[in-house]
């Protein structure tokens, strides 16, 4: 196997996560022995918990030796490993979308984690833009680590595209969830593995948009209970402040809802999803470039979206019976 095979797997790990690593980058990472056997394939899974390459020099590590008991906090284990690796992982590769960090943040330097396993090599998707994290390609180098650069440099440009926005002061997305046919309109057109997917989501953004005839004929409650995650504000977009309170999104314990025609509040915010239905979504911002789509593997009566611009697909997975995929409008 090539070193785009194994590239496209640590894709694979990371696209899941994106958005629920905010504000830290969707990552993944692939660690193969010096015989090419696959030995983990992880990813970096949410905010100050282990990065990419802990996790998979974990998961490695307890496919070379069921006995390690390993500390659950990133900093335990990130220790942990460095006193008790015994070399298992020398001369192994390393794939990873983003340039290792190389610096102290909420754990420590993943450059040097890897530099102390003594793996022969690591192949990196994409340097890091970030001042205060780069450097560990340089690094690693300096420790006789041969680094390969730009695997697949576009596909991983493309899975960190939301952190170098949010990183600017704004992410915005569109999410829509249709049927197998393209139907939108209904409750609940998307499976429990989306819906719980989509509710890890908004107990990440800062906002939720979504249309005032969509508030007034389908009711959502559009909190994060599937995860026991925090609701977010809401931004209603409607010419009509006329809304009954009995509405079940009013009815949220600390949450802010906003009713106004204007879409400066959507693009003031760090990370803002746009929850469409048919009509919002034709006659959203063009300057809205990234969409969420949940697709159930159901046929249903309705009448499909109308897009007015192409777009291109990422990324696509399953989540339970559905499939998920993101999007890009160029």
């Amino acid at each position: 196997m090539g070193d785009n095979f194994y590239m496209g797997l640590a894709l694979d790990a990371a696209w899941p996560y994106q958005g629920l690593t905010y504000p830290n980058p969707a990552v993944g990472c692939v660690i193969v022995d010096k015989n090419g056997a696959i030995l983990s394939i992880s990813a970096h899974q949410k905010s100050k918990q282990a990065h990419a390459e802990l996790n998979a020099v974990k998961l490695a590590l307890e496919k070379l030796n069921p006995q390690f008991r390993f500390p659950k906090e990133p900093n335990d284990l990130h220790a942990f490993i460095l006193k008790n690796h015994n070399n298992l992982l020398k001369d192994a590769t390393v794939y990873v979308t983003l340039e290792p960090c190389n610096h102290y943040g909420s754990t420590p330097p993943c450059s040097m984690l890897l530099a102390s396993l003594h793996v022969k090599r690591v192949c990196i998707g994409v340097l890091d833009s970030n001042q205060e994290a780069s450097g560990g390609a340089k690094f690693l180098r300096s420790k006789n680590i041969d680094v390969k650069l730009n695997i697949m440099q576009k596909e991983c440009e493309a899975l960190i595209g939301p952190f170098k926005e949010w990183q600017k002061g704004h992410f915005g997305f569109v999410k829509i969830a249709m049927s197998l046919n393209g139907v939108m309109s209904g409750k609940a057109i998307s499976s429990l593995a989306s819906r719980t997917h989509m509710h890890a989501l908004r107990d990440k953004l800062s906002l939720l948009a979504i249309g005032g005839n969509t508030v007034r004929t389908d009711n959502p409650k559009l909190d994060a209970r599937l995860v026991n995650g925090k609701a977010p504000d809401v931004l209603i977009l409607s010419k009509s402040k006329e809304f009954s309170k009995d509405l079940e999104l009013f009815n949220v314990l600390d949450r802010k809802v906003y009713i106004e025609s204007s879409w400066e509040r959507f693009f003031n915010a760090s990370f803002a999803m746009l929850e469409a239905g048919p009509n919002l979504l034709a006659a959203m911002p063009q300057s809205i470039k990234w969409m969420l789509v949940y697709r159930s593997s159901k046929f249903k009566l309705g009448l499909s979206p109308k897009l007015q611009s192409e777009w291109r697909l990422l990324w696509q997975g399953l989540k339970g019976e559905d499939s998920f995929g993101w999007y890009y409008r160029e």
